[in-house]
């Protein structure tokens, strides 16, 4: 009987790692559900889409495309994991009011805010002296 555990424990294992495609079809439905659901996540992407074209636009250079690449991906990982808690915490809570669960979706609610002041402060950083060299050179 243990064996007989060991052997299906082993299955899975093989099983799991058989199917990349189909953890990344499951990993990309995961990324919609949260843009479906979540309001500011659609905006966290029109914000990223924007600050992306204006790269393209001011023809950021390697450097600078890393640290706007970073900040964009951060905010949308954030508020990604900002979802995951707030479902974690409504699953068990059953929607109900619950102190501890207001503090763990109040902190992780303040990570996609310092993320995105993060975000901001880059944009101002790489945009800021091309813009300033726009319009007054």
């Amino acid at each position: 009987m243990l064996m007989d555990l060991k052997d299906k424990r082993e299955e899975q294992k093989v099983d799991k790692n058989k199917h990349f495609l189909m953890s990344v079809e499951f990993a990309l439905q995961g990324v919609k559900t949260v843009f479906d659901e979540e309001r500011n996540m659609k905006k966290h992407v029109a914000l990223g889409i924007i600050a992306l074209i204006m790269g393209l636009i001011f023809q950021l250079d390697r450097m600078e495309w890393l640290w706007l690449l970073l900040s964009v991906f951060l905010v949308w990982i954030v508020e990604i994991m900002n979802t995951v808690f707030e479902n974690v915490v409504d699953m068990f809570t059953d929607f109900h009011f619950h102190p501890i669960g207001k503090k763990i979706k109040d902190m992780a609610a303040g990570a996609v805010l310092l993320t995105a002041c993060f975000a901001v402060i880059v944009g101002i950083i790489l945009f800021g002296p091309k813009i300033y060299q726009l319009f007054f050179n």
